[in-house]
């Protein structure tokens, strides 16, 4: 009989990038919730600000950082699955 013990293996994805682009391009940071959801509760309360303050105008600039935050997050979390899978 053997000594040695079984491990547990647990699978996590990875998340995708294209699908990060497409959800906060068209929900903006409600699509932020796929890749970081304390990123898209920041962003949902700068929107709301921001969207206030100028008519909605603000949006034109807060709604791109949507977008490259949740690249970003989206990259940051794969790159931390990948490392920890190295060791």
């Amino acid at each position: 009989m053997s000594d040695q013990t079984s491990k547990p293996v647990v699978v996590i994805p990875t998340k995708s990038v294209g699908i990060s682009v497409l959800l906060t391009v068209l929900f903006g940071p409600l699509g932020m919730l796929y890749s970081t959801v304390g990123g898209a509760i920041v962003m949902i309360l700068v929107n709301l600000v921001v969207g206030f303050l100028t008519a909605g105008l603000g949006l034109l600039l807060t709604w791109p950082i949507c977008v490259v935050w949740g690249v970003m997050a989206v990259n940051a979390h794969n790159r931390r699955l990948l490392a920890g899978s190295q060791g």
